[in-house]
């Protein structure tokens, strides 16, 4: 069978305008950019590829930089993020994936440690944005925009700004110290934080602070409710309020018993707090399977190594503290749990509800031309925009996976087209690299590198208190690890192709600024294109 790379006849050539005697080729090696699925699948938009290649040189603030450029908060996001970068990455089907969520925690902190800050838009363009929401979207918008040069109003009901980040994550995860030091950064750009303020006529603010757009991102703060007869129960509490609670400083009394009701990241989060609270027994009562659970597998893991029971299958049909009545259920042919009839009982002194969120939008419904989903969130068009002209929404009041990291990536988004509307400038646009996959690599220059792991907290201290779980890489760690991409799809500059080329068509142009191919010498052979460790060359088919 004929190979097509080196498909060639015995006619004379002329390519180009130059000349060459010996086979005519029928293809000739290329250097491409790909587009790495990390970079693919980050919410955020973050160009993960190029910043993991400045950490493996050192560059560290350059690192943070590029970060930056798409995500202002790198410490937070090293924590909470669920990294689906880290899902996807190429190297999980070589040995285990690269651990950006850690690289990113160490660019993050290193820069609170060294003080790195922003730098401030070269010109002003005089346009007032106002933004209704501290949270990750709001925070994330706010950055972009003061960047891009307007000037940015943020206004939040809560006490300090931060959403759910500060409210919602138990400090075991989010340190406070982190959260304000990034909150801080932002702010240190000229974004102006409000708090304490309900915003309850958004036309009469946006008027009255002559603000030329818009971006809404409160959030969903309210928990669902659910009737469960009671007789003589004990407090029945909503998991927000809850963890909102705790993460102002108070310290409610639960009892020693404390069941928790959802299957969600919150219902996870609320019996891990409950726990640090001094409840002997946490248990978690959810109505489907481990499968069908909409909290990340992680997380439903950590509780359960901190002693927390999860009963699958289950349905609270009523509280007569201290106990709970629930129903087993069984799931039907369609996959949705049905009711059996048969009950057991379960000890409890409290229930926290933890049975998913809504954003409080009351506000927005006398806005004109605002559209409403019928669960609630808020329609908006691919640029993010309402139905009513200047006024943009994200985060978690639109439909989409309610996490930080999207919220940031909504955040970005829509301050990038809040600029477009506010300059009369046509809508961006942008084509994206073709995606490379693992199979498409060749793995001869890599070695088997075991994945650097961030120290922890035994579960005997976590439980005794709210102390920080995961620790930090150390800087030899963090660049060991960003060592350890495997540069899918863009040149690594490892002269493969400069050793293979038995022309010498390749020429080395300098590091940092990769090859080019001498296309006079260039045969077709693609002896480049096989060895290239990350498909970085291609053969293009020559024109006849």
């Amino acid at each position: 069978m004929t190979d097509p790379l080196r498909d060639v006849t015995t006619l004379p050539d002329l390519l180009h305008g130059h000349s060459r005697s010996g086979p005519v080729r029928s293809s000739h090696a290329a250097y491409v950019d790909l587009l790495p699925p990390c970079n693919s699948g980050c919410p955020a938009g973050e160009n993960i590829q190029a910043w993991l290649g400045l950490a493996t040189d050192g560059k560290h603030e350059q690192a943070w930089r590029s970060l930056t450029a798409d995500n202002p908060m790198a410490a937070i996001h090293g924590r909470v993020c669920y990294h689906p970068c880290e899902t996807v990455c190429n190297r999980a089907q070589l040995d285990s994936a690269v651990s950006i969520h850690s690289i990113e925690r160490f660019l993050g902190d290193l820069a609170l440690e060294r003080g790195w800050r922003f730098d401030p838009p070269a010109t002003r363009t005089g346009k007032r944005v106002l933004i209704v929401g501290s949270g990750p979207s709001g925070l994330s918008a706010a950055y972009h925009l003061a960047r891009l040069g307007h000037e940015v109003e943020i206004r939040d009901s809560g006490a300090e700004p931060g959403g759910m980040m500060r409210y919602g994550i138990p400090s075991y995860r989010m340190p406070r110290d982190v959260l304000a030091g990034e909150v801080d950064r932002i702010a240190a750009l000229g974004v102006r934080m409000t708090s304490g303020h309900l915003v309850e006529d958004l036309a009469a603010e946006r008027a009255e602070g002559s603000f030329d757009a818009v971006f809404v991102a409160v959030g969903a703060h309210l928990s669902k409710r659910v009737d469960i007869p009671a007789r003589d129960a004990g407090p029945v509490v909503d998991a927000v309020s809850f963890l909102r609670s705790v993460a102002s400083g108070e310290r409610p009394v639960i009892g020693r018993k404390v069941a928790v009701y959802g299957g969600g990241n919150t219902a996870m989060d609320a019996a891990r707090v409950a726990r640090r609270l001094g409840a002997d027994e946490t248990l978690i009562v959810y109505r489907r399977t481990r499968e069908q659970m909409p909290a990340h597998a992680e997380e439903a893991q950590d509780a359960e190594r901190e002693g927390i029971r999860i009963n699958w299958l289950r349905t609270i049909t009523a509280f007569e503290g201290p106990e709970l009545q629930v129903e087993q259920m069984e799931l039907d042919e369609a996959g949705f749990p049905q009711p059996t009839g048969r009950f057991e009982r379960l000890a409890a002194d409290t229930v926290i509800l933890a049975l998913g969120q809504e954003s409080d939008t009351a506000f927005l419904r006398p806005v004109s031309g605002v559209e409403f989903a019928p669960d609630g969130t808020v329609v908006v068009s691919p640029s993010m925009m309402t139905g009513c002209a200047g006024v943009f929404a994200g985060g978690d009041m639109v439909p989409s996976e309610r996490t930080v990291t999207v919220g940031v990536g909504h955040g970005k988004k829509a301050a990038r087209n809040i600029d477009t509307w506010l300059r009369g400038s046509p809508a961006p646009t942008g084509t994206k690299h073709a995606p490379v996959s693992f199979d498409m690599l060749n793995l001869w220059f890599f070695g088997d590198d075991p994945r650097r792991q961030q120290p922890q907290l035994t579960v005997q201290e976590r439980v005794t208190g709210f102390r920080e779980i995961a620790g930090g890489l150390s800087e030899a760690e963090a660049t060991f690890e960003a060592r350890r991409c495997l540069s899918c799809g863009n040149c690594c500059e490892c002269d493969g192709c400069l050793g293979a080329c038995p022309e010498d068509a390749v020429i080395k142009l300098g590091e940092g600024h990769r090859y080019r191919i001498d296309d006079a010498r260039c045969t077709g052979c693609g002896a480049c294109y096989e060895q290239c460790p990350v498909h970085a060359i291609e053969m293009v088919t020559d024109l006849p």
